[in-house]
This record gives structure tokens, sequence and C-alpha cells, in this order.
């Protein structure tokens, strides 16, 4: 007899935070890290964004969702959160994949940090010259 999964899988990643998300039928709980989303994600932005999948697909309350993040700091991991989840909801129904393109929910943001150089003090800016 095979035993059926309850939890979908969905995985995001934004600058260096990478957010491993488990989705599944319930009362609408949302756990980051053991801590409640509220507590976890303290600005309103960065709530807003990690639960924007939820709104454009009028699926908010109807899910526990669970989440793993780690890396990067509040603003990439809520990215990284927002993207997670926007892949669990299109694996539960293929039919959200519209709604979530539109609100460009299902794009990762490939933009990373610059690499500092050598011979410079960052990426970009050189060291102060001194002509005396």
């Amino acid at each position: 007899m095979a035993v059926v999964n309850p939890w979908t899988w969905g995985l995001g990643r934004r600058k260096s935070a990478v957010a491993r998300v488990r989705i599944k039928a319930g009362a609408g709980g949302f756990v980051v890290n053991g801590k409640p989303m509220e507590d976890f994600f303290c600005t309103i932005e960065t709530r807003n964004q990690a639960t924007s999948a939820l709104k454009v697909t009028e699926s908010e309350g109807t899910y526990d969702i669970f989440v793993n993040v780690k890396g990067g700091g509040p603003t990439g991991q809520s990215g990284a959160v927002g993207l997670g989840v926007a892949r669990a909801l299109r694996t539960i129904n293929p039919a959200h994949d519209e709604v979530l393109r539109e609100h460009g929910l299902m794009t990762r943001d490939s933009r990373m940090k610059e690499r500092k150089k050598y011979g410079r003090r960052g990426a970009r800016r050189g060291f102060q010259f001194s002509k005396r």
C-alpha cells in the first residue's frame, strides 16, 4: 500500500538566501524557521513579499506553510520565501501558473552581489589616489 505524502515542496532563491517551502492543506498557519511569520519578518514589505503568491491566487488561509530559510538578509529571505511559495502553489494547482507569471512571482531574480576585485577597495571602487 502506497503512502500518500500530504506535503508539496517549493524551492526559492534570492541573492544569497535559499528557502525550502513545504505546503499542505490546512488552516492558514505560516511558520518560518520555527517562528510565526509575523515574528520572523518584522517589516510590512517583507511580509507582503513572502505572502504575495497567496494573495494573488486567493488562497490565504487554505494552506499550512512551513519554511526553512538561510543565508542573506531579510529582503533576500522574503524574496526567496515568496518564490518558494509560488512554485509550491503551481505544483498543487497548475492553473495558478498564468496568474503567478502575470504578477512576476514565478521569475527568479538573478541579481547577485558583484565580487570584490584585487587591486580595488570593492567590486568597482578603487583606492583613494593622492597626488602629494
